[in-house]
């Protein structure tokens, strides 16, 4: 007779990888991998010298993703030899995963089809904890230890405790899912993960669309996590399907309800407000009245959690028929080429455009502090990005605030931070 031993969703797919009918906290695996992602910026050009040293190859070219998010466009010699080297890399390791230039890569990796449930991933960024909106176990790894995935396919692992946070009820009209996290972030603070799994749960969850289940699963990196997970339901497998992604399976990757926790957190969606965050951290969040009144001299929509198809179309129903105030510049960079002409496609674009926004391309950007859009000194910003910290997005003396796309968006036309309900 087989014991039961309950499990969380991060324990079944840990014990999935490593080949096990379960797996105990603290306990040290060795996973195989099933997917491996880099970027221009922390892939090719970094491992490339130490597998040459090594005198290595690659195990499995098909389980390798590739994408050129940082340096592209490239505006100068240094950035044209950083995509040039990810460029031939990938072609002389025949990895046909190959995306150049059409958005970024924590977007690009499910929108084109590479991600389903059960999966155990790793990406060469500390975002990558996306893919765990779609219930795979995805976290982010240092370039040394994408060489040994790159030549061995496996990785070591010490088997997370879970902590959940549950949001009953429904979020109200103007909030998202940009501002649960910064909610989290103020709350629990950046270490509030404590590196372990943070699993999201319950009915305000369950009725996230999939890009801002992503935005959750995305911004655990800010909260201290090692992988957000969502358990995945009717909405992962309508996303999947729609991108090609086909015979899903979602009954076994739940957490089981006796499953032990290392944490569980209760809140009431409906009590939640558009949050902002105060330069230089996303800690520094309170609710949008706390900094009510801030003059902004430019807003920027863009990044992984801020500039998906759904986040540019939340912004557009703040701009459409107004326009933003005169000494506020408002800058839009989709956050994947898909995205961008979807928004052509139904009107969004338009709107922001008609509004006075700049559209900028399909890149990291000034998320990233990459590329020519980078924020002067005497710059007061609010934006759609992750972090906010202290000399990312370009001068050190730049003031960056954090909000959703309903925020930013509202705080352009109003010229100072401004609560988006009253825009809605």
């Amino acid at each position: 007779m087989t014991t039961r031993v309950p499990q969380t969703l991060a324990q079944k797919l840990v014990a999935r990888a490593a080949g096990r009918a379960y797996v105990t906290p603290g306990e040290i695996v060795t996973c195989r991998v099933d997917l491996a992602l880099m970027h221009d910026s922390g892939g090719p050009r970094k491992v490339a010298p130490m597998l040459q040293k090594l005198g290595a190859q690659v195990w499995d070219p098909d389980r390798v993703v590739v994408v050129t998010d940082h340096y592209v466009p490239a505006t100068d010699a240094p950035s044209r030899q950083i995509v040039k080297i990810a460029r031939d890399w990938s072609q002389a390791h025949g990895i046909n995963r190959f995306h150049d230039g059409i958005g970024i890569c924590h977007v690009v990796l499910p929108e084109q089809g590479h991600l389903k449930p059960g999966m155990f991933v790793v990406g060469g960024d500390s975002h990558s904890p996306t893919g765990g909106a779609f219930g795979a176990y995805m976290f982010g790894i240092g370039a040394t230890e994408m060489v040994g995935v790159l030549v061995t396919g496996e990785i070591w692992l010490k088997v997370p405790a879970t902590i959940a946070i549950e949001w009953r009820g429904n979020f109200a009209s103007g909030v998202t899912a940009k501002d649960v996290m910064l909610f989290l972030c103020g709350k629990l603070g950046m270490d509030g993960g404590r590196y372990e799994a943070v699993e999201y749960r319950g009915e305000a969850v369950r009725a996230l669309p999939m890009q801002e289940r992503m935005t959750l699963a995305n911004m655990t990196a800010e909260l201290g996590g090692q992988t957000g997970l969502i358990a995945p339901d009717a909405t992962t497998v309508d996303w999947l399907a729609a991108h090609g992604v086909q015979d899903v399976e979602t009954d076994p990757w739940h957490s089981d309800a006796d499953a032990r926790l290392l944490a569980h957190y209760d809140f009431d969606a409906q009590a939640l407000a558009p949050q902002v965050a105060a330069p230089h951290s996303p800690a520094t969040s309170l609710g949008v009245a706390a900094y009510a009144g801030t003059p902004v001299s430019a807003a920027y929509i863009g990044a992984c959690t801020g500039a998906k198809l759904v986040d540019l179309r939340m912004a557009a129903q703040v701009l459409s028929g107004r326009h933003t105030a005169r000494e506020t510049r408002l800058m839009v960079a989709p956050a994947s080429q898909r995205d961008q002409e979807a928004a052509a496609a139904d009107g969004t674009l338009a709107s922001l455009l008609a509004a006075g926004a700049e559209l900028l391309p399909t890149a990291c950007g000034a998320c990233a502090g990459y590329g020519v859009h980078r924020f002067a000194a005497n710059d007061t910003v609010i934006s759609t990005t992750a972090r906010n910290f202290r000399g990312r997005m370009g001068d050190p003396a730049a003031q960056v605030y954090l909000a959703s796309p309903y925020t930013v968006a509202a705080s352009a036309v109003a010229g100072r931070i401004v609560d988006p309900r009253d825009f809605l």
